[in-house]
């Protein structure tokens, strides 16, 4: 038991998060707050800090250890909250509105960006008014002629939409 309480400790110590891991966790958070219906500022000052991580020279969990909450708050775009929530997110691997948000809304849904003409205000009415909530579930949707029940979705992008799909799934 206590040599995989080390090896753990020591796999931790080797293998922290990535700056790319954690801007991907900030962008797909504020994907689904603007999903969610929330303060376009709020969402904007997510996908800002998902940038300034990705760009960030010094790995954040460094930068953590050795200056703490204010070495991450000197970054632009950083405030305290989100500071906050980069440090648990190094700690535990989450933090409480990460939870709270994919409690909410299934974090599956954003897969549905990956068909090509699908972007946020498209997967706002498909999940709001249509629940769908992953790729499979939209598929058959598609098959089943859904999309023409979308306010808005012309000829030209079903058979876009229908073409990325077949390339994703042959």
């Amino acid at each position: 038991m206590l040599l995989f309480l080390l090896s753990t400790f020591y796999f931790l110590l080797i293998l922290p998060m990535t700056n790319p891991e954690i801007a991907e966790i900030f962008r797909r958070l504020a994907d689904l707050l603007e999903l969610r219906g929330e303060n376009p500022f709020k969402v904007r000052s997510y996908r800002t800090a998902a940038e300034t991580i990705e760009d960030a020279v010094v790995p954040l969990a460094e930068l953590l250890e050795r200056e703490g909450l204010e070495g991450l708050r000197a970054l632009p775009g950083i405030g305290e909250a989100i500071s906050k929530k980069i440090s648990d997110l190094l700690r535990t691997g989450s933090f409480k509105l990460w939870d709270e948000v994919r409690r909410e809304i299934p974090e599956m849904v954003l897969d549905l960006l990956r068909v090509d003409g699908i972007g946020l205000k498209t997967l706002q009415i498909l999940f709001h008014q249509f629940h769908l909530t992953n790729l499979p579930d939209f598929a058959r949707f598609v098959e089943g002629g859904g999309l023409d029940s979308v306010s808005g979705m012309g000829e030209k992008l079903q058979q876009r939409i229908r073409r990325s799909l077949r390339e994703m799934h042959p």
